[in-house]
C-alpha cells in the first residue's frame, strides 16, 4: 500500500517538477519565453483586481513571477513526492495564483474559439487543486486522530 502511494504521489508531483525543469531550462538572462506570455496577463490580472475589488497591486518584475513559479512547482513537487505537508501546500498556492492569471478565460466571450480551450485547462488546474486540498486534509485528519488516541494505562 505504501508502495502504491509513493507511485500516485510521484506521478501526479511530475507535472509539477517537469514544469519547474522545463521553466529553469529556458529561463535565461532575460526571464525565458514565459516572460513574454506571462507578462501581459499578469498585466490584465492586475487591472482587473485593482478595478473589481479597489486594491493596487504592487508592480512585480516578471522574472521573478517566474522564478517564484519554478520554486513553488520545484520544492513543492519534491515535498509532495515524500508526502510533505508543506510540499502540497506550495503547490496548492501555486495554483491558487497562478491558474486565473495563466488561464484568463473571463476575459473572453464564451463564443470565442480560445475561450472553450482556455477553460478547459482551467478547469483541470482547479481540478488538480482539489486533489491537492484533498491530500492536504487527510493529512491534517490523520494527524488529528493520532494526537486524540490516549494510551490506556495498564493495570496490574
Amino acid at each position: 500500500m505504501g508502495f502504491t502511494l509513493f507511485i500516485g504521489r510521484l506521478l501526479f508531483a511530475s507535472f509539477f517538477i517537469l514544469s519547474a525543469y522545463q521553466l529553469y531550462l529556458e529561463f535565461g538572462t532575460d526571464g525565458g519565453p514565459v516572460v513574454k506570455v506571462l507578462e501581459p496577463k499578469l498585466n490584465v490580472f492586475t487591472k482587473l483586481i485593482t478595478l473589481k475589488v479597489g486594491i493596487k497591486v504592487p508592480e512585480v518584475d516578471t522574472k521573478h513571477v517566474v522564478m517564484t513559479v519554478i520554486v513553488l512547482q520545484g520544492l513543492g513537487g519534491v515535498g509532495f513526492i515524500f508526502g510533505s505537508y508543506l510540499g502540497a501546500i506550495l503547490l496548492a498556492l501555486h495554483q491558487l495564483i497562478f491558474t486565473p492569471v495563466l488561464y484568463d478565460f473571463y476575459n473572453y466571450d464564451a463564443e470565442d474559439p480560445e475561450f472553450s480551450q482556455i477553460f478547459s485547462k482551467f478547469t483541470q488546474n482547479m481540478a488538480l487543486l482539489g486533489a491537492l486540498l484533498f491530500f492536504i486534509g487527510m493529512k491534517h485528519s490523520i494527524s488529528l486522530r493520532k494526537s486524540r488516541k490516549i494510551p490506556k494505562a495498564k493495570t496490574s
